[in-house]
């Protein structure tokens, strides 16, 4: 009786760590599979720009007072998006905020129109303003949903931890999707 007993639940034990294993195997072995899922967009931290916050004479129309993109950062964005083509994820938009290193972040990932979201600017230095842009940031995502199109979403570190609580690496996405209650939910992520 004991070696049956011993049997079923080396078996249940097998058939619960098999089902835990499959349980959301697409989002953890493919997450480009997830990215292609409708309702899924693409939430993105600008590429490689070394340090941090930008220069006391900070000008929002004035690359040459901003941290910009590294020769690395412009390859890796490049690179990014040619990933994201050739794993056939369908990209309606790309939205970026106004700062030169996500405007060209978004410029070089070469996969849909790029347009200015302002919702998506930084408020590293202006926190202030972080509540009425992340709900800015959840409205757009909201029609985007309704029309039932698919973005990248091109910003700051400091704008995807107050939508997601997630502190994404330089060109790192994070896949996030609206929950019932209109927040967004972090689903995967997309490492550089």
């Amino acid at each position: 009786m004991t070696r049956i007993l011993n049997h079923f639940a080396a078996l249940f034990c097998a058939v619960v760590f098999i089902t835990a294993s499959l349980g959301n195997g697409k989002a953890q072995d493919d997450p480009y599979a997830l990215a292609r899922e409708p309702g899924i967009h693409l939430l993105m931290r600008h590429a490689i720009a070394p340090g941090t916050g930008d220069p006391a004479n900070f000008e929002l129309g004035d690359c040459s007072t901003q941290r910009n993109l590294s020769d690395e950062g412009r390859r890796q964005a490049e690179a990014i998006g040619a990933r994201l083509k050739d794993n056939g994820v369908p990209i309606d938009v790309v939205l970026t905020s106004q700062w030169c290193r996500s405007r060209d972040t978004a410029d070089r990932l070469s996969v849909a129109p790029v347009e200015d979201a302002p919702f998506l600017n930084s408020f590293f230095r202006d926190r202030g303003s972080a509540d009425a842009q992340t709900q800015d940031a959840l409205a757009r995502i909201e029609a985007l949903d309704a029309a039932g199109e698919k973005a990248v979403l091109v910003t700051h570190q400091v704008n995807i931890t107050a939508l997601t609580d997630v502190f994404p690496r330089s060109g790192e996405i994070i896949l996030v999707s609206r929950n019932e209650n209109g927040d967004l939910e972090s689903r995967g992520r997309i490492t550089p």
